[in-house]
């Protein structure tokens, strides 16, 4: 118990740490932002003129208000403890020391940059967490940033020098809101609204403006393009071939074939033998379902994935995690909640007597004698078949009003469908009308269903006949389980021990069916008396979720907002 409080308080003491230089850098930009258009002590002033020309104190102006843009953009992810914000605040630091000596002996900013470069260096082992990836919300934020900046640089200007301007021959002492329009003139009118600085100073600080702006702006600018101009795949090819060797050897459901998919990185555990796949997202690392590998490797692979996050300021995050993985999750302090269940036929049991099955024998019937006919191709699959399959995936896209997911299912990707099954059913003209992709579940003989789309102007029944098909193919085919992957929502929260997410969750799934219709997904894959299994989402804690909940609508979504930033598109 006592070391548990220590180390409590020894948490408490660097959050403290890491919130004070926080605030002190947010402080020391906007000091150097006032100091920059602040005309120097006359005396002190005079003393320099002695050594340096004028021209060497205007670029220390210049130098400090630049420096306050990049330390503001800085405290953020220095609160987030990213390493490269410490190097760079420290050298930015070190040159602002020396600018606001060059630029007016301005001992009291100098004082202030030197007691927050000491309180860097003493917490400086808290900063190891690595850079984000590029990401064009980050640069968004930061071109908003830029535009204020350039808007708060030119107001406070104008603001503080009293006198130092005439604007149309008269002079001027600009009140707040005369100081924001007169900065906006500078950028909008052709004649600067009429102004006409006074002195080498005031004529220095109106181009400065156009400097402040054209060099935070533009790099704005390039990091809004970065995501586009850095975009890669998320895993060296060498990293995805190890991860297909464990995988082949240890995975053991469906959500290892998905976890080669390309939009997956990956961590390899100490001893090398397991893999966890996850997508980042923000601040979380999504893995999806649980660490692969040999069971006795999974609390080292947990351990080291969770020191893995912390350095990079993630949080870890398992997607679909299995129940009986769950003591070892809480072993580590996570929490869970359910998220579904899936739903899985044995097909040793399974037949279409009764009369509950009448619909499916229906379905079969009629089709059967409508001309339609069902088949099931064995990977590889020939490329013809993949392009006449297009038509009908996009077609289901346009009626679904929606676009391809990713992460924990698959999408219409030529390498990927070539090594699945392929179930096409054709009318009796020999049209695909419909057609269902199937991944084979690793070191078990079942299949599970992954995409499954049609016509637009597909019968009724077509799905049932689809499906009641797919498992007679498989009966016979010799397998001992059909999974209909995951039904999202289902069985969540309808226990009175329920946790209160859990409790939301069902909230959702009563109140939002009518969008999308978690319901009527669940009531289909209901009607062929599957089993149903929990699947959960494993999280650090409940302050984590909103994060969480974020990143994986992004790693859902693919994060499409960056094909849209791409040239051409």
């Amino acid at each position: 118990m006592k070391q548990r409080n220590r180390t409590d308080t020894l948490s408490r003491r660097s959050r403290l740490g890491l919130w004070i230089a926080t605030v002190l850098t947010g402080v020391t930009g906007l000091v150097n932002l006032l100091s920059a258009v602040t005309p120097s002590v006359p005396r002190r002033s005079a003393l320099l003129g002695l050594f340096l020309p004028f021209s060497v104190q205007a670029g220390g102006h210049l130098f400090a208000a630049l420096s306050g843009f990049v330390l503001i953009t800085l405290a953020v992810n220095l609160a987030r403890r990213k390493r490269m914000a410490w190097y760079i605040t420290v050298i930015l630091l070190g040159l602002s020391i020396i600018s606001h000596l060059i630029k007016g002996l301005d001992f009291e900013e100098s004082t202030l940059a030197i007691a927050l470069l000491a309180h860097l260096f003493l917490i400086r082992r808290l900063y190891t967490a690595q850079s984000d990836p590029p990401s064009s919300a980050q640069g968004i934020r930061i071109l908003i940033v830029a535009a204020l900046f350039t808007l708060a640089y030119g107001t406070a200007g104008f603001y503080i020098l009293d006198g130092y301007f005439n604007v149309n021959g008269t002079p001027v002492n600009f009140s707040f809101k005369d100081s924001i329009l007169q900065t906006l003139a500078i950028f909008f009118t052709a004649d600067n609204a009429g102004l006409e600085p006074k002195g080498q100073f005031a004529l220095f600080f109106a181009n400065s403006i156009y400097a402040v702006g054209a060099i935070t702006l533009t790099y704005a600018l390039l990091m809004v393009l970065r995501p586009v101009l850095l975009r890669g795949d998320p895993a060296t090819l060498i990293d995805r071939d190890r991860a297909r060797d464990i995988i082949d050897q240890h995975g053991r459901s469906s959500l290892a074939r998905l976890a080669l998919l390309p939009d997956k990185s990956y961590y390899f555990s100490p001893s090398g033998q397991s893999v966890v796949a996850y997508v980042a997202k923000g601040r979380a690392a999504i893995a999806l379902g649980d660490p692969i590998g040999p069971l006795y490797d999974r609390w080292e692979t947990l351990k080291g994935f969770q020191y893995f996050c912390d350095r990079n300021d993630w949080f870890p995050t398992f997607y679909e995690a299995m129940p009986d993985q769950l003591p070892l999750y809480k072993s580590f302090g996570y929490r869970w909640v359910q998220i579904g269940e899936e739903a899985i036929v044995d097909l040793h049991t399974f037949n279409l007597k009764g009369k509950a099955n009448q619909d499916f024998r229906t379905a079969i019937n009629r089709f059967t004698k409508a001309g339609h006919r069902f088949q099931v191709y064995e990977p590889p699959i020939d490329n013809t078949l993949i392009d006449r399959l297009k038509p009908v995936s996009d077609e289901w896209l346009q009626l679904k009003q929606g676009s391809e997911k990713q992460f924990s299912i698959g999408w219409f990707d030529q390498d990927y469908l070539q090594q699945c099954h392929i179930a096409v059913l054709y009318n009796s003209n020999g049209k695909i009308i419909a057609f269902a992709n199937l991944l084979s579940k690793y070191q078990r003989h079942e299949v599970t269903i992954d995409l499954m789309r049609h016509c637009h102007d597909a019968e009724k029944g077509t799905m049932d006949f689809l499906f009641a098909s797919l498992l007679q193919h498989f009966q016979q085919a010799g397998y001992d389980s059909f999974n209909f992957s995951l039904s999202p929502l289902a069985g969540v929260g309808e226990s009175p021990s329920a946790h209160r997410v859990e409790k939301g969750l069902h909230y959702f799934f009563e109140h939002l069916n009518q969008f999308y219709n978690f319901k009527g997904l669940h009531q289909f894959k209901e009607k062929f008396r599957p089993q149903w299994e929990p699947r959960y989402l494993v999280y650090p804690n409940v302050t984590t979720l909103p994060d969480i909940a974020v990143g994986l609508v992004r790693a859902d979504s693919g994060d499409r907002l960056l094909d849209y930033l791409k040239p051409g598109t």
